[in-house]
């Protein structure tokens, strides 16, 4: 099952959202990461088997440059909550966290 790792452009209702319908969910606050480099939040939700939720483009850079990850997923800025929140649980329950490993999803 898909585990995510939200990164600091990630509203707390989406993370709020997420939990409440059962997903397992870190973000860069609760891992102690705030401010660390994009670089280094990608490793760590590598090291963890967590698939990155980002709105910051500088990730989809990242795995295009070959970084090695478990998943990106981005959106665009200014999505509306509910739609980041139906389309990340829509993903944890069609995509297996083996098949997200170096794939980037658009919501």
């Amino acid at each position: 099952m898909i585990r995510y790792y939200a990164d600091g452009h990630v509203a707390r209702a989406v993370v709020d959202g997420l939990r409440r319908r059962g997903v397992d969910v870190a973000t860069v606050v609760e891992m102690d990461a705030l401010g660390d480099s994009d670089e280094a939040h990608l490793a760590r939700a590598h090291r963890d088997g967590r698939v990155v939720f980002s709105q910051d483009t500088d990730f989809l850079r990242l795995a295009a440059a070959g970084v090695d990850h478990s998943g990106v997923v981005y959106a665009r800025q200014g999505t509306a909550v509910g739609d980041l929140v139906r389309g990340l649980v829509r993903l944890v329950r069609t995509v297996g966290a083996d098949e997200m490993a170096g794939r980037v999803e658009f919501l």
